[in-house]
């Protein structure tokens, strides 16, 4: 069912925003989602992918009621970077970012494309969707030119690995070879040119390397803390995140089960314990959001894989925020992790050298 912004009273301050649950919310955060630029790092339009390439080859096909269903979830900034890495890579990356840039121009009045940090608090004003974009593997950049190519059609943001590729590794390989002298040379022209490297997919010694070597912030658009996951080599070490918050970079905090907690039950106060855990490792400055999910969840069949339990996605940032007050986070804090660091981070990495 759709969401609604038709809110009625229901009692101590508190809201029913959303006609298919009995959920409310209270005042203090609805005004602050509404009253801020709301970034996911990692946030997608749809997880079916037949759907979106229909939408993206058939833009007059992309229905009215998702548009309004997206405002209503209290987002403004979708990152939503897909992973190519079988088949012709920078043929299937060419591609996509084509489709992209054919879908916005075909959606001025709902969409705009995030070129500049300027853009995020645009998209806000404007009351658009605001779409960053960008990739999860960066194997379609062939040459360091391709990094000119690639920003000149949109592309602001780039994760180096998925897997192993000539850049540097991944979390997933058996053993991480570290960022390469290509990868060294692309790392250099994106700082230049100024788009945002991304390491939530690499490995361990791939992301200290790519931290050690970029002159600007670097992302990890949406992976959590080793700490509190052990067994998981998606999440950052703390070594890793201190030095990525020393850099000025941004950890977004993301909402896919395995990487929120190692058993048993996982909800939205076990995704608040990886803000606290990076907000006092190394400052609530470098934390922000980035679910890695749609608005309707990645589990089908009524089997818990992927999904957070009592967690409806097309809520998750009222959820999230909610949880930030109740752990009594300030206002200013709660601004800063919906978005605000986010804009710091890319007004830094977005200055040419």
């Amino acid at each position: 069912m759709a969401c609604t912004l038709a809110a009625p009273f229901i009692q101590r301050g508190r809201f029913r925003l959303f006609a298919e649950t009995i959920s409310e919310y209270s005042t203090a955060t609805i005004d602050l989602i509404h009253g801020s630029l709301v970034v996911d790092l990692l946030g997608l339009l749809t997880l079916d992918y037949r759907k979106l390439i229909e939408w993206q080859t058939r833009p007059q096909s992309f229905p009215g009621s998702e548009v309004a269903r997206i405002k209503a979830s209290g987002v403004t900034v979708l990152h939503p970077a897909v992973a190519f890495v079988e088949g012709d890579i920078p043929a299937l990356s060419l591609g996509d970012i084509e489709r992209w840039n054919e879908f916005l121009a075909a959606h001025p009045a709902d969409f705009l494309r995030v070129d500049s940090p300027d853009d995020l608090a645009l998209a806000k004003a404007q009351q658009k969707i605001g779409i960053l974009l960008g990739f999860q593997n960066s194997e379609h950049f062939q040459t360091e030119d391709d990094v000119d190519r690639y920003y000149a059609m949109g592309q602001r943001v780039s994760q180096l690995t998925y897997r192993r590729n000539r850049l540097g590794g991944g979390s997933s390989d058996a053993r991480d070879i570290g960022l390469t002298e290509f990868g060294a040379r692309v790392t250099a022209r994106m700082n230049a040119i100024g788009m945002a490297i991304d390491v939530s997919h690499c490995g361990d010694r791939t992301t200290l390397d790519i931290i050690g070597a970029s002159s600007k912030p670097v992302l990890a658009t949406h992976s959590n803390c080793r700490a509190l996951v052990p067994s998981s080599p998606r999440c950052k070490t703390d070594d890793a995140i201190r030095k990525l918050a020393a850099k000025g970079g941004v950890l977004g905090v993301t909402m896919v089960r395995p990487f929120v907690h190692p058993a048993g039950t996982a909800n939205i106060e076990n995704v608040l314990d990886h803000v606290d855990h990076v907000a006092k490792l190394a400052g609530v400055e470098h934390v922000a959001l980035g679910t890695d999910v749609d608005l309707n969840g990645r589990d089908r069949g009524g089997i818990k894989r992927y999904d957070l339990d009592r967690v409806r996605y097309s809520r998750k940032v009222f959820d999230f925020t909610e949880g930030l007050l109740r752990r009594r986070y300030d206002r200013q804090d709660i601004v800063a992790i919906l978005g605000g660091n986010v804009q710091r981070a890319m007004t830094q990495i977005c200055e040419r050298s």
